[in-house]
């Protein structure tokens, strides 16, 4: 029988976390008031064996679940108290990859990794009611609460991102299995060109934010008072799985207060060739989602150059050990109070992956995420979150920060 108690247990105080880690910047605090799962049981409507090899059998499972939940989100922003919403109607519909590791001993399972498919895209639909107010006290909630359940899916869950866990209590090594850093990623944002116009008085102030995961986020300078800034700066990113990850380009407007988005656009790694140098001009959208699409207007375009570097496996171990130093980096710009939200995107980061340059951290130095964050008992119990160990500590945003690096542009290394 599913035990609802223990799962929502478990699961408030794993995702709970990862609502903080998450936060967008409109948000000061996101929190479960309420969290039970209900009596519907989920169902699984299929299964299929995808591969079967010498120690390892891997599946995918279609997973529905329609329930009847009772969750109540505490939110709060600048200036208003906060404001129970909660999330009706869900329903769950994916494909969860589960691969299986074999050992001779019994359970004869040493280890099970668990994530979603990014295709069948997964599904996860509700509705947000306010309880005794009004979703119009904080402009925006409803996709302020959507991006970031869909942020946590994507980032946290779907694949190649994945769920690590060693079972029956012996130490093995899931190094095989873990998500490991795969290439790095150069990206030299040039210039926009007819951006949208978002003063009153004046025109706009852009900068542009780059990123393959939300976390890890950097961006340029900002051009005052330029609708065709140029820029010409030059960061590096980290990407784990070329054949399924993007780059996200955004240009913001810099004002008084929240800033103002001016446009949006993705572009997929697997379009490039390693070491094959490519410039491209994206045109900017009002959103990813074109169900969210209600500005048809032009919004100009963002011009950027790109080379990726696949890592050799003196790379790829490099890169890992610098993940662990910027670990501890991270927690030091944090108590200094050098890191907020961590969805904020900053100019720079205290590391260069396989470049043989050392990690310094240093006063003014940007740090985009506080990486992947302790999700609480449950998952830190278990074991390991995209190869990541958790400690279970109280620091809700300590984790493991996949290391980006801010160049300047005259191409020279950023001093640290």
């Amino acid at each position: 029988m599913f035990n609802f108690q223990a799962a929502s247990a478990v699961i408030k105080e794993s995702v709970e976390p990862l609502l903080e880690e998450y936060r967008p910047p409109g948000i000061t605090s996101l929190k479960f008031n309420k969290l039970s799962l209900g009596t519907v049981a989920p169902k699984i409507e299929g299964v299929r064996v995808q591969s079967l090899k010498k120690g390892q059998i891997t599946m995918d499972i279609d997973f529905r679940w329609g329930g009847d939940p009772s969750i109540i989100l505490g939110v709060e922003a600048a200036l208003v108290a906060s404001i129970p919403i909660q999330l009706k109607d869900l329903q769950v519909f994916t494909v969860i990859r589960v691969i299986f590791q074999l050992a001779e001993e019994i359970p004869c399972i040493s280890a099970v990794v668990v994530a979603l498919l990014s295709e069948p895209k997964p599904r996860i639909d509700y509705t947000l009611k306010a309880v005794g107010g009004s979703l119009t006290a904080i402009p925006g909630i409803s996709d302020m609460i959507d991006d970031t359940v869909k942020t946590i899916v994507t980032d946290m869950l779907q694949w190649p991102h994945r769920i690590v866990v060693p079972i029956g209590g012996i130490p093995v090594d899931t190094s095989e299995l873990e998500l490991k850093p795969e290439g790095r990623l150069t990206v030299t944002v040039v210039k926009a060109n007819d951006l949208k116009n978002m003063e009153m008085i004046g025109k706009s102030d852009p900068y542009v934010v780059v990123y393959i995961r939300p976390l890890f986020k950097v961006k340029t300078k900002v051009i005052d008072n330029n609708l065709n800034p140029v820029w010409n700066q030059t960061f590096e990113l980290i990407a784990e799985d070329r054949e399924t990850q993007a780059l996200t380009v955004e240009v913001f407007d810099q004002d008084i207060g929240q800033d103002k988005r001016l446009g949006i656009a993705k572009f997929r790694l697997i379009e490039l060739e390693p070491e094959t140098p490519k410039e491209i001009t994206l045109n900017l959208l009002s959103s990813l989602d074109t169900l969210k699409v209600k500005d048809k207007k032009d919004r100009g375009n963002c011009t950027i150059k790109l080379l990726y570097h696949q890592f050799n496996k003196e790379e790829q171990l490099i890169a890992l050990e610098k993940e662990k130093r910027i670990l501890e980096e991270r927690k030091k710009l944090k108590e200094a109070g050098v890191i907020g939200s961590t969805m904020d995107a900053l100019d720079g980061a205290a590391s260069l992956v396989g470049t043989g340059i050392g990690a310094g951290v240093g006063a003014g130095v940007g740090i985009v995420g506080s990486g992947l964050g302790a999700v609480g008992s449950g998952l830190s119990k278990a074991g390991k979150f995209m190869g990541r160990t958790f400690t279970g500590h109280s620091s809700k945003r300590s984790g493991s920060s996949t290391p980006v690096n801010s160049i300047h542009e005259n191409g020279g290394a950023k001093p640290l």
